[in-house]
């Protein structure tokens, strides 16, 4: 096989890529058809290929998703933590164009508690991932992933809620449409649903190899009993401090 320098720092290479510094070995002058081909269409392609195929693993293989990252399989999922800012971005844009578009009297039949929710519900969502991360941490002990571990997964689980959140909020605001308000209530509350038992549905796929059935569920149940006992906890002190 012939082997180059890297263009790039200077070290031989025989691959498609610098063992170095990673660059690939065919870089070459830039022309007119590269530049099309290449650096705008490839890049754009590979951005929205890698985004796109993690929303989907995470929105129908969240567990999976979240182990074959901890196992080291990363090059094919876009970075987690970016897209947390990107989905947590979108929802509150698609809670303000709500609130723009929204009858004053769809707005004035919000209670108090969903005004508080709708308020704080990205300070509540956020908090959920180092809760999710200990208390997983020790009710699935036997797995012996770390702290940080579970805190990937906590984050897959919150990126799906997130995702289900900004489709609830298209469905929102489509259904603001009054001939089409009574389909798209029926989808919210679909929506809702699947937000709740999100988290059970990430951690079910992630360990339904390593536990029984009745052994995982029981564990799932106790992971929801404390979350919602510590949720209330918080709900409780945001509520009387603001």
């Amino acid at each position: 096989m012939k082997k180059t320098n890297c263009l790039n720092c200077g070290h031989e290479i025989s691959g498609e890529f610098c063992s170095h510094c990673g660059q690939k070995s065919d870089t070459s002058r830039i022309t007119p058809h590269s530049l099309i081909k290449s650096d705008i269409l490839g890049s754009i392609w590979h951005i929205d290929n890698r985004f796109f195929d993690t929303v989907k693993d995470i929105l129908f293989k969240p567990g999976n998703t979240a182990m074959e990252y901890l196992s080291g399989k990363r090059i094919r999922y876009y970075n987690f933590l970016s897209l947390l800012l990107i989905f947590f971005s979108f929802n509150v844009l698609g809670l303000h164009f709500y609130e723009k578009f929204a009858s004053e009297d769809a707005l004035a039949e919000t209670s108090e508690i969903e005004t508080f929710f709708s308020k704080y519900s990205k300070t509540i969502l956020f908090v959920i991932i180092p809760m999710l991360a200990l208390n997983a941490y020790f009710i699935f002990k036997r797995i012996k992933l770390n702290i940080a571990e579970h805190f990937i997964i906590g984050t897959v689980s919150l990126l799906g809620i997130l995702i289900l959140f900004l489709l609830d909020d298209v469905v929102s605001l489509i259904g603001l449409w009054k001939p089409v308000a009574g389909i798209f209530n029926v989808l919210d509350t679909a929506l809702f649903i699947l937000v709740v038992v999100f988290p059970a549905v990430t951690y079910w796929n992630a360990f339904k190899n390593s536990f029984s059935n009745p052994g995982l569920l029981w564990r799932v149940s106790l992971l929801y009993i404390l979350m919602g006992i510590e949720s209330l906890a918080i709900i409780t002190i945001l509520y009387r401090i603001f």
